[in-house]
């Protein structure tokens, strides 16, 4: 079984596999929900990476994601389809044999009955020493295995799985100290503030930087912030506003529209 969550703050990644989203045969649905879901607890992505049914790759991924101590949402590749390669990638990757998980042929024989077999008990062929995901559509469990959780790509399936990850093995994640803030510089471009970004970055560096340029018609604005520690991102934002006006530089905390 899984170690529970670690004590620090740990990176999370998401980890999409099938050739159907490289190939553009389906569009991702995971990056989006992941996010949605991981921001009120104050965390978010800190890599994605979408790959193909290509078993060498999901074992490489799963390696370097182990060895980093990241926590990764894994979707896809679970099922019993020849081209469904993450269980035994993920064996692989983890050092631990393929074999048949006594509850989930429960499960499965359970949802299916004599249909369980041949094929779908394949599903129940897992990494040794792996914890059950709840599956509340068809009763066919993902998987977990040193803080790496692996769903079907299916949304449907997947996304009420997500759901009991955070409120199970991951409850202890939330980050109540997280903070995002952010304002508005107007009418000037970014190449302005570099100096004062790397000024604010290298006294700040606990925190992260984050400037997002666009234009409201012709006039160019940026959303220029900070996240981390919710008592340091107060300060570093209450100097940024401080050092904007002295240097004349127009801001404001919401978005502007384009007549402001």
């Amino acid at each position: 079984m899984t170690e529970p969550l670690s004590a620090g703050v740990q990176t999370i990644g998401v980890l999409i596999i099938g050739d159907e989203i490289l190939s553009g045969r389906r569009t991702d649905q995971h990056l989006a929900t992941v996010i949605a879901k991981l921001a009120p607890r104050g965390r978010l992505p800190g890599w994605v990476q979408i790959i193909g049914d290509d078993a060498p790759r999901i074992e490489r991924v799963l390696r370097e994601s182990r060895a980093l101590g990241d926590i990764v949402f894994c979707f896809g590749g679970i099922g019993a389809t020849p081209d469904d390669l993450t269980r035994a990638a993920a064996a692989t990757a983890f050092d631990q044999p393929l074999q048949r998980h006594p509850e989930a042929v429960q499960l499965i024989e359970t949802e299916f009955g004599a249909q369980a077999h041949p094929n779908r008990i394949l599903m129940a062929d897992l990494p040794y020493g792996a914890g059950l995901i709840p599956n509340p559509v068809n009763r066919v469990p993902g998987f977990y295995l040193d803080q790496h959780y692996f769903m079907p790509g299916f949304p449907t399936m997947a996304h009420p799985m997500l759901d009991w990850i955070l409120t199970g093995p991951l409850a202890a994640l939330d980050q109540h100290d997280y903070r995002e803030q952010s304002l508005w510089v107007l009418d000037v471009p970014e190449s302005t503030l570099i100096g004062l970004m790397n000024e604010l970055c290298q006294n700040y560096p606990d925190l992260k930087l984050f400037s997002l340029p666009t234009r409201l018609g012709v006039r160019p604005v940026i959303e220029l912030g900070f996240k981390g520690a919710a008592l340091r991102v107060a300060e570093v934002m209450s100097l940024l506003s401080f050092r904007l006006d002295a240097l004349g530089i127009r801001h404001q905390l919401g978005r502007p529209d384009a007549e402001s």
